[in-house]
């Protein structure tokens, strides 16, 4: 029954994380279409120039840009969803390939998109400061969730 307990812990703080995910997707889609325009927590600070400017420079840069937002706010959000299903589905059921799939599923989007932040000074608090703390929270889940399945007696 404590294995149980840790699957059901762990499984649900990755669904809380999971829909944090997609909460960060939806500003990131929002914003997009504000007067900011920028990323959130991305300021005049990170960025010189910010929506009207860069539609006066260049529409068609405009466009790529609004459409690159769009799509990675898509990809967040989708990878949100595929870690609450599997999180909720899976791995509170015991089913180590969710845990797995889980896990790996973020771990390659952040990856992959978070060295880059860092050199061109975009790792402000205010930008990566919600993921931070949504990632946090899934590793404690992952991390509670894993012990529970360790420990669940074999079938």
């Amino acid at each position: 029954m404590i294995a149980q307990s840790k699957l059901n812990t762990g499984s649900v703080l990755m669904l809380i994380a999971a829909i944090a995910f997609i909460g960060y997707a939806a500003v990131f889609f929002f914003m997009n279409f504000s007067s900011q325009f920028l990323e959130l927590g991305i300021t005049r600070g990170q960025v010189d120039v910010g929506r009207e400017e860069i539609l006066e420079f260049s529409p068609s840069l405009f466009q790529y840009i609004s459409h690159l937002h769009v799509a990675v706010s898509g990809f967040i959000a989708a990878t949100g969803l595929a870690v609450a299903g599997l999180s909720w589905f899976g791995v509170r059921r015991g089913e180590m390939w969710a845990w797995v799939t889980a896990v790996a599923t973020p771990v390659l989007g952040l990856a992959v998109a978070l060295p880059l932040h860092y050199p061109n000074g975009f790792d402000t608090l205010g930008h990566l400061g919600p993921i931070y703390l949504a990632t946090g929270i899934f590793v404690i889940g992952s991390f509670i969730a894993l012990l529970g399945l360790l420990e669940k007696p074999s079938a």
